[in-house]
């Protein structure tokens, strides 16, 4: 296990957005919930999870964004092309913008097959068919 990523953990803006936002996902994923507390939640999946923390007021004047420095997007294994397909349709179902639309489903080159979009901070999220 030496190397392998054991958690991820991320302050968010409205942890209860963010709830709403993450948790269809990482089920549809195969994650479980983990941990939940006053001002935080987890998914986990194997060993690995994920964590989310509402971050203190004191801290919110500055917002997240990709291209600052720091972390770009997560980018999640789906089961299959159809899997990314059924994901999108229920992104769009949910009022989710697909990023790169006009390149959908190959934004990231002809044979890199996946859906790109934003969680509510604008933290980039990509699921990436094997």
């Amino acid at each position: 296990m030496a190397g392998q990523i054991h958690h991820i953990e991320f302050y968010v803006s409205n942890l209860v957005r963010t709830i709403n936002f993450w948790e269809w996902f990482l089920l549809e994923l195969g994650y479980t919930r983990y941990q939940k507390w006053d001002k935080g939640i987890s998914w986990k999946l194997d060993d690995a999870y994920i964590v989310f923390v509402q971050a203190e007021d004191r801290f919110l004047d500055v917002s997240y964004h990709r291209c600052r420095v720091g972390l770009n997007h997560l980018a999640f294994y789906a089961k299959s092309r159809h899997h990314v397909d059924e994901i999108t349709n229920l992104l769009l179902e949910k009022g989710i913008t697909i990023l790169y639309s006009d390149k959908h489903p190959f934004a990231g080159g002809e044979k890199h097959y996946a859906v790109y979009f934003e969680d509510p901070d604008r933290m980039k999220v990509e699921l990436v068919a094997p």
